[in-house]
Parts: structure tokens; sequence; C-alpha cells
């Protein structure tokens, strides 16, 4: 479910006002990009008035962030999806299973490679981004840990956030580039994800029995 600005639940009427919002938002700013995208236009798209726009998003920045939010809860979701541990025969599987998953959603929205791959400059989403890239790290760590027995990690580096940011760099290349994730590029980012956590992974972690 999309994420916003304030920190309390959304009523049900509230919450299918920011959908709609949130909606229009990323259609401008696929069509666009991130120059196109105005509280007027989007209000115009979703079809509400302006007022309406700027009581759950104050600014452009603001819902940038909302958008941000709204991508990383797609990316959470395809990390917390069910996994066949049976088909795993060491990390290096689940590594792979992870980084498709991830590079699926981005092949799919283009407002997520607009936002988190592409260079927009904008410091207010870098650091949501960042922020989010903080979470989700945290939950791969959890995932690996479900199905693996992983060893000491250190305390002073978010290994498994690094991991995924510097994959993102490589698919971030591609996009500057290419304006997509190519093939060859999507299978260096995952090389580079998985070789950096092979810095800290040994090359075989007993598996954990799956849970009943």
């Amino acid at each position: 479910m999309p994420r916003t600005v304030t920190s309390r639940k959304p009523r049900p009427g509230s919450q299918a006002r920011i959908d709609s919002i949130l909606a229009a938002a990323r259609t401008l700013l696929v069509q666009d990009g991130v120059a196109g995208l105005s509280v007027y236009a989007v209000a115009e798209l979703a079809q509400i008035p302006p007022s309406s726009v700027y009581h759950f998003f104050p600014s452009v920045p603001s819902l940038l962030e909302g958008l941000t939010a709204d991508i990383h809860a797609a990316f959470r979701a395809c990390l917390e999806a069910p996994i066949d541990s049976s088909a795993l025969y060491n990390w290096h599987d689940l590594s792979r299973l992870v980084e498709q998953r991830m590079l699926s959603l981005y092949n799919e929205d283009a407002a997520a490679r607009q936002l988190i791959l592409a260079q927009h400059g904008l410091s207010e989403v870098t650091q949501a981004d960042r922020r989010h890239d903080i979470e989700l790290g945290a939950l791969m760590r959890d995932v690996f840990a479900r199905h693996f027995v992983l060893p000491q990690l250190p305390d002073d580096v978010d290994v498994f956030t690094l991991a995924m940011e510097l994959g993102d760099r490589v698919y971030a290349r591609s996009v500057q580039l290419h304006g997509e994730i190519t093939p060859r590029l999507a299978e260096e980012g995952m090389r580079v994800f998985d070789a950096y956590l092979g810095l800290y992974l040994p090359p075989y972690m007993a598996k954990r029995a799956p849970a009943v």
C-alpha cells in the first residue's frame, strides 16, 4: 500500500485519493520525466482540485518522496514473497532469485527506473531512497537468515544494503546509456551483487530446515 509523508494511516477515502494522486504522478513521471511533474499537472490528470493534492503532498519533492515509498513497498513485497527452499542449493541461488525479482520490478515499472536509477539530482528523493534501502537491506538479511546459517557480519557496514546499492549502480549505468536495463548489464549487476556478498559470505553455508 502506498505510503504518504504523514505518519498516521489515512482513512479509506483519503487513501483512495492518495492512490489516484500517485497514479497520476507516476504517469506524468514516465511521460515527461521529473521536470514535467507539477502539482497542477497531477491534479488535472487525477481530475481533482490542486488543493486536494497539496493537502497530502504540499510540494513536488514530497510527491516524489511518496512515489519513492510506493515503489519501495513493491520491492519489500517481492522480498517477502514465498521462496521454495528446496530449490536453493546454495546462497548464490537465493542471491540470483532476489536480484531477478528486483530486476523484474525495474523492467515492469518505468517510474521506478526514473526515480531510483535515472540522474535527476533531487536530494530529497535520493535521501528517501537511501532510507528505504536500509530497510530493504535489513529485510534481505532476514530472508537470507531464514534459509541459511549466516556467519557473523560486521556491525559498522550494512552488507546487504551496500550489495543492493552496488548492483543498482550498474543498472543505473545501463539506464543512462540505453534507456533501459539491458540483459548484458542486468547480468553484470547481479554479478556485482553476488560478488560483494561473497566478500562476507563463505562459499558454503548450512541450510536451515524449512519452517513447518
